[in-house]
């Protein structure tokens, strides 16, 4: 686990939800916000405010970057396909989606071992708690915040931080 606070987490590779790269390189000089997302999740309805902060910013620099994961009570299962219509006809999901990874264990994925190492405001660091835990990239690749899975993604502490590194 890396814990370099200053080690760009664009630059590794992650292909898109139905195949080929995600080139997260293409976020340079934006803001990111990396969400590992569930279909069948309590949280799931964190779909809809998710979308509407992507709307929101999105023609100031910013996007939601969602990484569906299975690996908290199987609540991922579907398909690349299963998934993107899920998102997309249950609650209107145009930001993107990347493959299904793992977040945690001896196979997780690159991009989250980069992420895993900052903590949150209560001090959490390491293993990805659950579902649509959150963490805001600053336009310089780095990432600058972590919030809960229950955080609602337009909580008050999230949009202060988004906004924050859109005027930066």
């Amino acid at each position: 686990m890396t814990n370099d606070a200053h080690a760009s987490v664009l630059d590794v590779d992650i292909n898109a939800l139905q195949g080929g790269s995600a080139d997260l390189e293409q976020y340079a000089g934006q803001a990111v916000l990396i969400v590992n997302v569930a279909s069948k999740c309590g949280l799931t309805p964190q779909y809809a405010g998710l979308e509407r902060l992507h709307e929101r910013y999105a023609d100031r620099g910013f996007t939601v970057l969602g990484v569906p994961c299975n690996q908290f009570l199987g609540q991922e299962p579907g398909s690349a396909e299963e998934i993107a219509e899920f998102c997309s006809a249950t609650y209107g999901v145009t930001f993107p989606m990347t493959e299904k990874v793992e977040v945690n264990g001896e196979g997780r994925h690159p991009l989250y071992e980069r992420l895993v190492g900052f903590a949150d405001g209560e001090g959490h660091s390491g293993d990805i708690r659950w579902n649509f835990e959150k963490f805001l990239i600053g336009r310089d690749g780095t990432v600058v915040a972590r919030f809960s899975p229950q955080t609602e993604p337009e909580a008050a502490q999230v949009v202060s931080a988004v906004e924050r590194q859109l005027a930066a």
